[in-house]
């Protein structure tokens, strides 16, 4: 870790998101206590944490493998951690009652894990979590172990869950989808530092650096020099094309630096037609790649630089071999330092 410093909100659903090795399950740990940091804090509700043990923090964790016992039905491994705290047991009933009706679950209370299918379990694990009614539930890819259409459901199911209940979540995943689908806010690790921090909008339209930019979705990345600052707008010349866009603060004139465009905000132009506003740059057209709601236009500029253009089936009459102009609104691309 280098010098991570992250503040997490009551009731926030926020995503550390990377790559494997970037970082974002050994500050899960460190906050869940399972590691000790050499330096630094961890603070909870305005008080160091870091010298407590696990069971005395007021979390709990959902990993990916739902560490359930095989032996415990349903209900028991729910009420395990009830049941070592020693709570009564009519609010014990109570509680386990309450948490399996959250997850629904309250049918198969009975059942071992072992009968249940994977998104069952991982809802069993959720209940044995919030049953301890705790202040923040880390979730370290809790998902990771299902299949796309099952985490896809899931996905949504958690953050209505984290909403209704109304507790902090810290989830931890690798997959930019996930973590744009669900978050209030997402944490961008890289090797060890946090790259960016921000909403699901925030970090996909305006990405803090060619990383995050590259990271984060799909985008055509253009390299060029930095030609002219006027105002809040650079100027690049990319292979001969004037281009602009917003540019971050602290660029200097003949830098070198990176246009990031998302493919769906690029459109080919007709003949006449350049909106105000707008970018041009040409390229031809190599191969269109149907994908049910969108065609993928692949195309490339004369260097031979690709270039990836989203659009609608019924929108797009081009023919592979074409010369086109692409064109895009000025605020829709990012220029980023190389």
């Amino acid at each position: 870790m280098d010098d991570v410093s992250l503040a997490v909100a009551p009731a926030e659903f926020i995503t550390i998101l990377g790559a494997s090795g970037s970082g974002k399950t050994t500050t899960l740990r460190l906050i869940a206590g399972f590691e000790q940091p050499t330096t630094g804090e961890v603070w909870m509700e305005g008080r160091p944490i870091q010298h407590l043990p696990p069971y005395r923090r007021e979390l709990n964790t959902v990993f990916q493998n739902y560490a359930l016992f095989p032996h415990m039905s349903v209900w028991d491994n729910v009420a395990y951690g009830l049941k070592m705290r020693r709570v009564p047991k009519p609010e014990l009933v109570k509680r386990v009652g309450d948490a399996l009706g959250l997850v629904h679950l309250d049918q198969l209370a009975r059942r071992a894990p072992r009968q249940l299918s994977g998104g069952q379990q991982q809802r069993v694990a959720l209940a044995r979590a919030l049953v301890n009614q705790p202040k923040l539930l880390l979730l370290d890819e809790p998902l990771g172990a299902l299949d796309l259409k099952l985490r896809k459901e899931m996905q949504l199911e958690l953050k209505q869950l984290q909403s209704h209940v109304g507790i902090t979540f810290l989830y931890v995943t690798h997959d930019q989808e996930e973590a744009l689908t669900m978050s209030d806010r997402i944490a961008l690790m890289r090797a060890g530092r946090i790259e960016q921090v921000g909403t699901p909008q925030e970090i996909y339209d305006r990405p803090a650096s060619r990383y995050v930019a590259d990271f984060i979705g799909e985008t055509n990345l253009l390299s060029g020099r930095l030609q002219d600052l006027t105002g809040q707008d650079a100027t690049v010349d990319v292979e001969g094309h004037l281009l602009r866009a917003p540019a971050p603060p602290g660029l200097r004139i003949g830098q070198e630096v990176w246009l990031s465009v998302r493919p769906e905000v690029l459109s080919v132009l007709s003949d006449g037609q350049i909106p105000p506003g707008h970018n041009v740059i040409e390229a031809t057209a190599d191969e269109a790649i149907y994908a049910g709601s969108l065609i993928k236009l692949r195309l490339r500029l004369a260097s031979g630089t690709p270039l990836v253009l989203h659009a609608a089936p019924t929108a797009l009459t081009v023919t592979l071999g074409q010369a086109v102009r692409v064109g895009w609104p000025r605020e829709r691309g990012v220029c980023l330092v190389a």
